[in-house]
């Protein structure tokens, strides 16, 4: 939280979607079973529209240099719902 604001660049629609279908589907590396893929991928595009027709930018840091992200969306080799 501590970052300048020009190390923060605007993310881009697909990852934020990615994220947030993530966040639907797992609760910290635990997996939820009352959400499916599809619903999960479907809710995250939805939000992701809204929030750009609403004027919202949501702003992120650069990679950790040296090793992958935990827990990023980015790192979901095959998944073949996720929205594009």
């Amino acid at each position: 939280m501590n970052a300048p604001m020009d190390t923060l660049t605007p993310a881009e629609p697909r990852e934020i979607a990615e994220t947030i279908a993530f966040a639907l589907r797992y609760s910290g590396r635990k997996r939820v079973q009352d959400s499916s893929e599809m619903m999960a991928a479907i809710v995250a595009k939805r939000l992701v529209e809204h929030l750009a027709r609403s004027g919202f930018v949501v702003m992120k840091r650069p990679p950790i240099s040296g090793a992958a992200a935990i827990g990023s969306a980015g790192g979901l080799p095959n998944d073949s719902h996720s929205v594009p």
